[in-house]
């Protein structure tokens, strides 16, 4: 019998699919999950070819995109303190196990209140730490079950979490929060030119879930 542990590593998700969700380049994505020449890949895909993601690699790109979106950390960088951190830590997923800071430069990690540099003595700062705390925020854990609310037009604590994506409902698909209806199938039914009040009434949501629906998927396509 399959547990939940087992299907969080379960290859479910392209590349194509991950970058969509994500609102990533594919191109950047492919290159996190593949490397390229004789660099090797900074997230292990689930399976490598082609490379499909689980949903555990899912939520550790969207951990790097925020490393790399918002304090254009360097890859190089980036690279070298997961390896300088797992010769001390031992951690399957670090992007979302460990707690990291940065001074824009390095990357660190802080164990019994002394900061580690990863790569060469700095010091940290605090509004990294935020930054990455709001991106985890996204990412809820309840008996072992875990949910992902991905950002649907900005990277900010404000942005509703009418989005959901869990290898348990849908398979792995982005749904409506709180429910099993695939995005994709109402903004199909949308563009077939259904009403959004059709839509909200015969699924029995608010007018609001379902044009947030349509914006994820519209977004997506656009991505």
């Amino acid at each position: 019998m399959t547990s939940h542990n087992d299907i969080l590593e379960v290859p479910i998700y392209g590349a194509l699919d991950a970058a969509h969700y994500l609102r990533v380049p594919y191109q950047t994505l492919r290159y996190w999950v593949r490397g390229r020449n004789s660099v090797g890949p900074i997230v292990t895909p689930a399976a490598s070819d082609p490379p499909r993601l689980s949903f555990m690699n899912l939520l550790e790109c969207h951990m790097l995109s925020a490393m790399r979106s918002e304090y254009d950390l360097r890859l190089p960088k980036v690279r070298r303190a997961l390896r300088t951190l797992a010769s001390i830590e031992n951690s399957k997923h670090p992007l979302l196990e460990i707690v990291f800071e940065t001074n824009r430069i390095d990357l660190f990690v802080r164990q019994a209140d002394e900061l580690i540099n990863l790569s060469r003595p700095k010091h940290g700062q605090r509004e990294f730490k935020e930054f990455l705390e709001m991106h985890m925020e996204r990412i809820e854990t309840k008996n072992g079950s875990y949910r992902f609310f991905p950002f649907i037009e900005r990277r900010i604590r404000e942005e509703p979490r009418s989005i959901m994506i869990s290898p348990a409902v849908s398979f792995g698909r982005p749904v409506i929060a709180g429910t099993g209806i695939p995005t994709a199938v109402i903004a199909s039914r949308f563009h077939a030119r259904d009403s959004v009040g059709d839509l909200a009434r015969e699924y029995g949501r608010s007018d609001k879930e379902i044009e947030e629906a349509i914006r994820w998927e519209s977004r997506a396509t656009a991505a």
